[in-house]
């Protein structure tokens, strides 16, 4: 089975913990539902932040989500003058038979001009996106279960 690249990014208004975490959460759990991404599939993932950033370890998001086993890794964005800032990226490598062109890469708020050849996605109804949240939380218990914040 080969191992795929699934990335996106998204932005915060603020560095603050919550945001920080809510933003990540978002992100990673759209990544999951969009790509039928199981925790037991991922090799590892890695989670960069811009350095304006530092209130969190966005991979603690993934934490949250059941992602217990996952080899997690945080890091900073290279710092290029005139770029993206408060922004958060989100590396997935993933072993599936998907072929590359099926996946997926979510680029939210101000992070869709980062890709936007990869930002035509619908707008995304962040409260139907916690319930699904939620939902994949409770299924995903027996895995390793959701660490609380």
């Amino acid at each position: 089975m080969p191992c795929r690249g699934v990335r996106g990014a998204t932005t915060v208004q603020a560095n603050t913990r919550e945001e920080i975490l809510t933003e990540t959460r978002n992100l990673l759990a759209l990544m999951i539902r969009l790509n039928g991404i199981e925790p037991e599939d991922v090799a590892h993932a890695y989670f960069s932040v811009t350095t304006d950033l530092d209130a969190e370890f966005p991979a603690l998001a993934a934490r949250q989500l059941g992602w217990l086993e996952v080899p997690l890794l945080c890091g900073y964005e290279v710092h290029v003058p005139g770029s993206l800032q408060r922004c958060i990226r989100i590396l997935i490598n993933w072993n599936t038979d998907k072929s590359q062109s099926d996946i997926v890469h979510p680029y939210l708020k101000d992070a869709k001009r980062l890709r936007p050849d990869l930002s035509q996605l619908p707008p995304v109804d962040y409260q139907e996106l916690e319930r699904w949240i939620q939902e994949y939380m409770a299924n995903h218990e027996a895995w390793g279960g959701a660490v609380s914040p």
